[in-house]
């Protein structure tokens, strides 16, 4: 089966994410410096989101550029992952109404947790139908990064409800780690073609 439709699909889904988070956002009632200020925390959790969502549309991108055919359990680990995904813009919301309590601080993480076990288990789907030996597969080697994401993910769950600070400083720092470029994917894109 070809991956162009899945990636389509895909890339609407997310083009949607965004739009939704973008449209959440509030503008200040007032034309002041204060009203702008207090705009602040709800904004900054839409760049982290926004940040977020541009990872795993990136990934996503260069992940499928190694991949050559997909099949029914591939579309079902997309779709799985588009779902965790799509629920981002209404934690990113619930985050900005009330950026300085835990619970949605804790919902925001969740989101976030959910979302990488749901690109993990695609990974995982993917590798097994490319095969071991894949581009994919060797492009990834032991993926750190994806390991280690979903445990600061529920460090960031649990610091919420000792200090939401700390918990947004930990779901910064993922999305830091990931900003930074994989050269494991470039390197792999350059031998396969």
């Amino acid at each position: 089966m070809e991956k162009d439709r899945l990636t389509a699909f895909s890339d609407g889904v997310i083009a949607v994410i965004i739009t939704i988070m973008v449209l959440d956002l509030k503008t200040p009632h007032e034309a002041s410096l204060a009203a702008l200020r207090e705009s602040v925390p709800g904004f900054a959790a839409y760049i982290l989101s926004f940040t977020y969502v541009a990872i795993y549309w990136n990934n996503h991108h260069h992940f499928f550029h190694l991949v050559k055919r997909v099949n029914g359990a591939v579309l079902w680990a997309n779709l799985h992952l588009l779902f965790w995904l799509s629920l981002v813009p209404f934690a990113t919301g619930w985050l900005n109404e009330h950026p300085h309590d835990a619970w949605p601080t804790a919902l925001y993480g969740g989101a976030l947790l959910m979302t990488a076990l749901a690109w993990y288990v695609m990974q995982c789907v993917l590798i097994r139908s490319q095969g071991k030996n894949s581009p994919l597969a060797q492009a990834l080697g032991r993926d750190v990064k994806g390991k280690i994401s979903p445990a600061l993910y529920l460090g960031g769950i649990a610091l919420s409800f000792i200090d939401v600070w700390l918990a947004d400083a930990l779901y910064t720092l993922v999305a830091l780690m990931w900003l930074i470029p994989d050269k494991r994917m470039e390197a792999e894109f350059t031998r396969v073609e």
